[in-house]
């Protein structure tokens, strides 16, 4: 698992700031904003501490943790929650990552692998969105790239003189159809002539490498077909290189209610309102991979580390998944408010990542 670093000089110059009341005290105001979301005082710390400190020596260590910009006030008189630079601080230094359980674990393969059985690709990271969502409390979100799995069977079929279907069969039971301009005076023969050529050489290849063998395979295409069925061939491999540049992925989103639950003040639901409308825009999706590419496990960004949602100020911890070429196709995750539960989100997302990966090979 991979953690972005916000910034190392500052990581390093707050550890060497910090004596071991300062990192105590900075711990309970952090895991009391993660766990309820609100400021913590000095008097009610003082209650808590395992230590014996008195407010005022407790307001003290808040002032020279503020001065180090981990914490802040969020109104005068108010107790600390800490800054975007603390929680990165907090993740990175101190924060433990947690380990799923058996039965978490034996959940999350039997949810993820009854859904892969007999059904989409889909359908299998739509059930995956889901999962992670009831597990967080967040948004589950999963981005499925273009894919690129193994083909298994093409198909022409005639819908006016000039216009057809192209059918497309994945191997993993994806099925995807275009609409193709066929040659002037093409018949029926000559579509199954096409198809069946195609069918020969594409069985068990990705699309690339379809694309590939039938450019390889040129002399013996126009050998084997006349001049409209191996025009066929050309458009039924193209229209499908066309689409990969114009939609490069789709993003599928569940749980957007809970995020709902975890409004803490009426400034959040315009921060809520501001993801939502992020979530909606597709513009820029590719990001999501852009990011889960950069290492090679799970990745956490807080606020405006998250480049995607940075106006929503919302956190994102996400993974890769890959395919048997250990290719980055398609990434998950979960996004929420700025204090999820990052030590149980992890482990979870990384689970779920080397599961939907596994399947799809």
């Amino acid at each position: 698992m991979t953690k972005p670093v916000f910034d190392k000089e500052f990581q390093e110059q707050a550890m060497r700031s910090l004596d071991a009341r300062s990192r105590e005290i900075f711990r309970f105001i952090v895991e009391s904003y993660l766990r309820d979301g609100e400021p913590l005082g000095s008097r009610n710390l003082s209650r808590i501490l395992p230590t014996q400190l008195s407010p005022a020596t407790i307001r003290n260590v808040m002032s020279d943790l503020e001065h180090l910009g981990l914490i802040y006030a969020p109104h005068i008189s108010a107790g600390r929650l800490p800054t975007q630079q603390g929680l990165r601080f907090f993740v990175d230094a101190f924060m433990e990552i947690g380990d799923l359980s058996d039965d978490e674990r034996r959940m999350i393969d039997t949810q993820v692998k009854a859904s892969s059985s007999g059904q989409s690709l889909d359908h299998m990271l739509t059930e995956a969105s889901q999962l992670l969502s009831g597990l967080s409390r967040g948004a589950g979100v999963v981005l499925a790239a273009k894919s690129e799995a193994a083909l298994k069977h093409i198909e022409f079929v005639q819908l006016e003189p000039r216009k057809g279907l192209a059918v497309l069969v994945s191997q993993n039971g994806d099925v995807e159809n275009r609409v193709v301009d066929l040659p002037a005076g093409v018949t029926v023969s000559q579509l199954h002539e096409a198809s069946n050529f195609l069918n020969a050489h594409i069985r068990g290849r990705t699309l690339t490498e379809a694309r590939s063998e039938i450019a390889r395979l040129r002399e013996e295409t126009r050998a084997a077909l006349d001049t409209l069925s191996e025009e066929l061939v050309e458009k039924g491999l193209a229209v499908w290189a066309g689409a990969e540049s114009g939609q490069p992925a789709r993003l599928i989103v569940r749980g957007r209610a809970n995020l709902l639950e975890n409004l803490t003040a009426e400034a959040d639901l315009e921060l809520l309102r501001r993801l939502f409308e992020d979530l909606e825009t597709k513009e820029g999706l590719i990001q999501l991979l852009d990011v889960a590419e950069e290492g090679p496990g799970v990745r956490i960004f807080i606020g405006s580390e998250n480049r995607l949602f940075s106006l929503s100020g919302s956190s994102l911890v996400v993974a890769p998944y890959r395919d048997q070429e250990s290719r980055v196709i398609g990434a998950l995750g979960v996004i929420g408010p700025t204090r999820l539960n990052y030590a149980r989100i992890v482990p979870m997302v990384d689970y779920t990542a080397q599961i939907v990966g596994r399947l799809l090979r």
